[in-house]
């Protein structure tokens, strides 16, 4: 058992033992003193542990902790406001048990606070909401208890964090995990009301920022077909991660090449068709537990014929995600303006994707997309993914690359 799980089964120990003696008890004190041992342990090999509790996840600094898949204190304290949890080093006894004081009488109450990183009497414990991270690398708080969003709800913070999370991929290397799953959880907060679901798609802006705008856009599409699919919600949230990082290989790509105004160039093709191998590959180099999402990533270009890219030695069927998010891939890529073309009307988009059932895309899964936005079109929801009148033709690669409406 790591020193990690050793502390955070102590931690709850002294939360339930300080809940049923008073202050003073012996055996509150000794449930006290064994936790904050237990966490002095801990920092011997970590100086600065944190964790964060997402639902019934526990995860320690960027690694999930599987053996805490059932320890219900994860989702306790996310409902307490305690979504992030940060020990500084030379952390005292006295400031210990003041801490374990407020959790206490947070989890008691229920009260949630939002505070990213509250101090109280303290300099060396933090804790709060979890936040998403703005341009700067600094933490915006984020809550989930929020009011539920509508069509117009801004995604700004979350633009930021994605484009945060692309520079942390291209120039360190390592793929923030928190972070995109902090998004991805406000893209489902933003996508429900109380008695439906919305779209809460966002507009491009500039060009350059063509690749984030279109993250966030395929992977609110992917959760909710896969809602309107009965999906469960484990398969949701997946998918939405999955979405979120399909396109992550395109930090690897010269950014004269993904922001080029005209047509690629057979050369310029040849590196475009990388990224979904080199997107896997990093995803997989992140984090062993994100294998569909490097599945995704890889497939999400290969069409149903077997035609597409990366190009394979033998025709097998792609996973079930691969193709659900191709298809938003696709419908996101035609329904946002771009430097040679305008954006398309929804219905033609749709058009398209539906000539395409049996070669590049899944009938069943394009038949549910089609009925899905249709759907939301009849109600009349501004989805607010198209930046200009429908005209032009998507944009195509040179002949015999496949279906790259969505590159």
């Amino acid at each position: 058992m790591s020193e990690a799980v050793r502390f955070l089964n102590t931690f709850a120990q002294a939360l339930s033992t300080m809940s049923l003696y008073r202050e003073g008890h012996p055996a509150r004190e000794r449930a006290v003193d064994l936790s904050y041992l237990r966490l002095l342990d801990l920092q011997r090999s970590n100086a600065r542990p944190q964790f964060t509790f997402l639902g019934h996840d526990v995860i320690h600094g960027q690694r999930a902790m599987r053996e805490l898949k059932e320890w219900d204190w994860g989702a306790r304290l996310a409902n307490a406001g305690v979504q992030r949890l940060e020990f500084e080093s030379e952390v005292t006894r006295a400031e210990y048990d003041s801490f374990l004081n407020e959790m206490l009488v947070r989890l008691s109450l229920a009260v949630a606070d939002t505070t990213v990183a509250r101090q109280i009497a303290w300099t060396s414990i933090k804790f709060g909401a979890i936040g998403v991270r703005g341009a700067s690398g600094a933490m915006i708080e984020h809550d989930e208890t929020l009011p539920t969003a509508t069509i117009k709800y801004s995604l700004s913070e979350e633009a930021d964090t994605v484009r945060w999370m692309h520079d942390e991929v291209e120039f360190r290397g390592k793929l923030p995990l928190i972070e995109a799953e902090a998004v991805v959880r406000s893209l489902s907060v933003a996508m429900h009301s109380d008695s439906e679901i919305m779209l809460p798609l966002v507009q491009l802006k500039e060009f350059d920022q063509y690749t984030t705008t279109h993250s966030i856009n395929v992977s609110v599409l992917a959760m909710a077909l896969a809602e309107f699919m009965a999906l469960g919600a484990q398969d949701v949230r997946a998918f939405g991660v999955a979405g979120l990082l399909h396109d992550l290989g395109k930090v690897r790509i010269p950014r004269d090449i993904l922001t080029k105004s005209g047509r690629l160039t057979e050369e310029e093709w040849s590196v475009m068709r990388r990224h979904p191998s080199d997107g896997a590959k990093l995803i997989v180099e992140s984090d062993r537990q994100l294998d569909l999402a490097a599945v995704v990533a890889y497939e999400h270009h290969i069409m149903l014929n077997g035609g597409g890219y990366p190009g394979m030695h033998f025709h097998r069927e792609c996973h079930q995600a691969s193709k659900l998010v191709h298809i938003c891939d696709v419908y996101d890529a035609l329904r946002t303006k771009r430097p040679y073309r305008d954006a398309w009307e929804s219905e033609r988009a749709l058009e398209y994707v539906e000539s395409r059932i049996g070669t590049d895309f899944d009938a069943d899964i394009t038949r549910s997309f089609a009925g899905m936005m249709r759907q939301w079109e009849t109600r009349g929801a501004d989805l607010g993914a198209s930046n200009g009148s429908a005209a032009g033709e998507p944009d195509v690669p040179p002949s015999g690359t496949g279906t790259t409406a969505g590159v």
